[in-house]
This record gives structure tokens, C-alpha cells and sequence, in this order.
């Protein structure tokens, strides 16, 4: 056994306060092959890397790479020893350059009058260098910040490959990336397995797992469920593995028809020249509109200025027929307007808050008695009522947001925005790392707002969910409006010849 595996994680067991976070849980993986990890938000998948990883010690269990048992204190132990990482959430340095966060605690040196210091110039080459050999079109000198959500994660996947590991971790990495840019990563991960390189691969992607994967290990609640090869599972088998039960549908059906026009969009230009231009389109009630386009589309800056986070040169945006300005998220949540970012971890999450304040901290200023003290226990009562909803797992309502898997913590932004009774929710990509079962949970809630009355703007980079979950389907290229699609009409090859229809 130890020469047919190149890892063993035998017997891993890890408990938080109030839950059983993996119990007694082996993964055995083998040398120059992609072995799929999969399971529900919550079924201990990250933590089990993490475990891996150094960043936690589980309680009891063994962990043994190649042939010897070992007990990584931290990250920079398991990195050192040959095992890498690319988190689910990005963990980048925002004011640092590209090269700087890539050789982060690793920079080459130069002697300078006997003293040591960073080599900026062979620091810069070095990443020249890696990007190019993995095909990646990103200037080295820039700032992470000013990079796209899709160009930070490349700058990660690159960053785990220059370690040069024979075990790289991958915890969602397709989940900010387009189809292109996925197929891109697939061709590295061919190549890492063609050297030997062992890959385990999260994602809730369905058709990436049979796209990559030689094996897939199930986990359910903490506990494995049981070790497959790839090519002897399909997407329902898998689905039943992973949840527990069997289910027919993916999307719910959505009951409600469009009403009054609530939302108008009137040649809308970003203060960005490179940005959004001449943008208009209208929300009526009770209808989720999608929002379509590939990566670089301006789909998340567009939906970002309706909500005033972002400034507009030109145009006019109505609610209910009455032209308003919107200067930031304050005048935009008076208006009716409610806004789950795309970016979870970076403007999404408090993280060393707890769930009920994460829920309640955009509502308030509605929950304050006459001499502006909050009312805890209403706060209290909602914010279990909306998280039960949803059905968030969480040890408690107090427990740090931070301590939630991906999926939980999108509920809680979730429940957030559904606590200020939001006329209009704008959702972008609110489904982004979550799993199957989690998605049809957001789905229901979804189709229920519009059934009630509400109005939902959802962007989306899953065409399947952009298809089955939209009235209408409003399609970007390069910052221009290239068509609007009604539901009978939206098929993928309609979505995507409006998506490269450049002007």
C-alpha cells in the first residue's frame, strides 16, 4: 500500500465546539491522478485539507506521504515538505504586486555590502517566466487589487504550481474562472498528472468531476461515505452519494408571471471608459432577470453602479417609475434595493462576526427602540428564522461566520438581505461554490420571493443555472448589451453567440 499511494489520511478525526467536524474519515490518493473530493457545504471536505494542510491538527487519526507518517505544525511545514493549496476563498495581498504575493516568505536574494535583500528584478522574471510556461496573459508589476476576481485566482493556481509539490490541493478553483479559463486549468492539470503529480480537486461543478477526475471520495456529515472510480458514477448516482437521497429536479418551478415594470435602466455609461456603455434594460415584478456573459463581460460592474458602489457618467435609473440617484449602497438600500456580492470573502462576510450579526448588520437601523438602542431579542428571533429558512448549518448563532463553510456563509449574505425586505435583490453569481443540494435551497427561496411580489437581478456564469432560473436573460459582451433572451428562447448556443458578439 505505501508504494500504490502517495498520501494516506487514515482514521482523521477533528471536533470545533458543538459539532463533529470529521469523524474518522481515510482518503487514500494515488500518484499522477486527479482524485475528486466531494460532498455537501458542510460535509467536511475543506476541513479535512486543512487538516492536510497544517492549518488545523486533527484530534486523532494518522496522516502518511510517501511512506512516512507525518504531522505538519503549519502551512510552511507542508508546503516545504511537498504538498500545496489553492483555497476556496482567495488569500492574496490586495496592495502587493503579482511577483510579491507569488514568492511571498520565499523571496530570491541578493548581497548588498554584506546585507541581504529582496531581488525585486529576478523575483519579477521568475513570475514572467512561471506565467508564461502555464499560459497566463497577467503583467507581473501590477497590483492584485486592480485584477479581476478570475485573474486573482489564476494568480493562485499559478502560485501553487511553483511550489513544486507532488500533492496539489484545489479547493474550488473554477469557481471565479469562465469556460475558457477553465479548460486552460485542465490542460495544467494534465500536465501536473502526466509528472506524476497527485491532484484533489474540490468542486461542486458536476461535469468538471467527469471532465478530470480518476477518483472520487464521498463525504456526508463529516463521515466518508465511500471511494469510486470516476467512469463508474454519473451526475445522479453522484448527486444520491452526496445528499443522501434521491432527487429528480435541479431547478424549482417558478409559479410567478412578470408584472408592472418596477426597475428601469436608461443608457447607463460607467465613469470607467473601459467599463459598461449605453446600458438599458427594465425589472418588472416578480421576475428574476438574468444577467449572461463571460468573464470581462462588466456584469458584476454593471449591476455594482445600479447599487452605488460604483460611479455612472450618464443615464437614469427609475424605481417604480420615479427617477432616483443612487450615490452609494445607503441611497440604494432606502430605494428598495438589496445587493450579494459576488465576492464572498472580500465584501461579502464579517468574518470575526458572528452569524446573527452577519445577518442583521444591513438592517439595524430598522430593529432600534425610540432612544436608538437595539432590540437584541427581535434581532435574535429573526435571524434564527431567517437562517433556519435557509438552512444554514452552524454549531450556533453565535459562532463566528468565519467558521462556516463557503455554502453556510452565502446563506447567511443571503438571509442578510432577505432581513431589510428588500424590494429588488440583486444576486451576483449567488450560487458560487455551493453544492447541489444548497443551490435547489437558494432556487426555492428564489421562486418564493417572486411568487411574493419581489424582484431578483441574477448574475451568473452557470448557463444552466442562468436558463433554468431566469424570466428574461439580459446578455453582455465587452461592456455593450448584445441582447435580451426570453425564457422559451434562452438556449446555451443563443447565450453564448450574444456573449462573443463583439461590437
Amino acid at each position: 500500500m505505501s508504494e500504490e499511494y502517495i498520501l494516506r489520511m487514515e482514521n482523521i478525526t477533528k471536533h470545533f465546539p458543538g459539532v463533529v467536524a470529521l469523524d474518522n474519515v481515510s482518503l487514500y490518493v494515488r500518484p499522477g491522478t486527479v482524485h475528486a473530493l466531494m460532498g455537501e457545504n458542510g460535509a467536511g471536505k475543506s476541513t479535512l485539507m486543512k487538516c492536510l494542510f497544517g492549518i488545523y491538527h486533527p484530534d486523532c487519526g494518522k496522516i502518511i506521504f510517501k511512506g512516512k507518517e507525518v504531522k505538519f505544525r503549519d502551512t510552511k511545514d507542508a508546503l516545504e515538505s511537498g504538498i500545496s493549496m489553492i483555497h476556496q476563498e482567495l488569500s492574496n495581498v490586495p496592495q502587493r504586486t503579482v511577483s510579491q504575493n507569488l514568492w511571498l516568505g520565499r523571496e530570491p536574494l541578493r548581497k548588498n555590502s554584506g546585507v541581504h535583500l529582496i531581488d525585486h528584478k529576478r523575483m519579477e522574471q521568475d513570475t514572467d517566466i512561471l506565467l508564461k510556461r502555464l499560459d497566463m496573459i497577467i503583467d507581473p508589476k501590477v497590483n492584485m487589487d486592480v485584477l479581476s476576481i478570475a485573474e486573482q485566482q489564476s494568480c493562485e493556481i499559478a502560485k501553487a504550481v511553483s511550489y513544486g509539490a507532488s500533492v496539489v490541493v484545489m479547493d474550488e478553483p473554477t469557481s471565479s474562472l469562465s469556460e475558457r479559463e477553465v479548460d486552460h486549468l485542465f490542460k495544467i492539470i494534465r500536465d501536473l498528472r502526466s509528472n506524476g503529480v497527485a491532484i484533489i480537486y474540490i468542486s461542486h461543478r458536476m461535469s468538471e468531476i467527469f471532465q478530470i477526475a480518476d477518483e472520487v471520495t464521498v463525504m456526508r456529515d463529516g463521515a466518508k461515505i465511500g471511494t469510486y472510480p470516476a467512469p463508474e458514477l454519473n451526475e445522479d448516482k453522484l448527486i444520491n452519494l452526496m445528499i443522501g437521497r434521491v432527487t429528480t429536479q435541479r431547478f424549482p418551478e417558478i409559479v410567478s408571471e412578470p408584472g408592472d415594470v418596477c426597475l428601469q435602466v436608461d443608457h447607463l455609461t460607467s465613469s470607467n471608459s473601459s467599463s459598461f456603455k449605453d446600458i438599458s434594460f427594465d425589472l418588472r415584478r416578480s421576475e428574476i432577470l438574468g444577467i449572461g456573459g463571460l468573464v470581462g463581460a462588466q456584469r458584476t460592474e454593471l449591476v455594482e453602479s445600479i447599487f452605488g458602489l460604483r460611479s455612472v457618467t450618464t443615464g437614469k435609473i427609475r424605481v417604480r417609475g420615479k427617477d432616483i440617484i443612487i450615490r452609494s449602497p445607503h441611497d440604494a438600500i432606502k430605494n428598495g434595493i438589496g445587493l450579494i456580492t459576488e465576492d464572498r470573502r472580500g465584501a461579502g462576510i464579517f468574518p470575526l462576526l458572528s452569524v446573527t450579526m452577519n445577518t442583521a448588520i444591513a438592517s439595524l437601523e430598522y430593529y432600534r427602540n425610540k432612544i436608538r438602542l437595539i432590540k437584541h431579542k427581535e434581532i435574535d428571533k429573526k435571524t434564527i428564522e431567517l437562517n433556519s429558512m435557509l438552512h444554514t448549518k452552524t454549531p450556533s448563532m453565535s459562532t463566528q461566520i468565519q467558521n462556516l463553510s463557503g455554502g453556510n456563509q452565502q446563506k447567511v449574505i443571503v438571509s442578510r438581505w432577505l432581513m431589510t425586505l428588500p424590494d429588488i435583490l440583486i444576486m451576483d453569481e449567488p450560487t458560487r461554490g455551493i453544492d447541489v443540494g444548497a443551490k435547489y435551497e437558494i432556487y426555492t427561496i428564489m421562486a418564493e420571493l417572486v411568487k411574493q411580489g419581489k424582484s431578483i437581478i441574477m448574475v451568473s456564469s452557470e448557463m444552466p443555472e442562468l436558463i433554468g432560473m431566469s424570466h428574461r436573460i439580459v446578455v453582455l459582451c465587452n461592456g455593450r448589451l448584445t441582447g435580451i433572451l426570453y425564457n422559451k428562447d434562452a438556449t446555451q448556443e443563443a447565450v453564448m453567440r450574444l456573449a462573443t458578439k463583439f461590437s
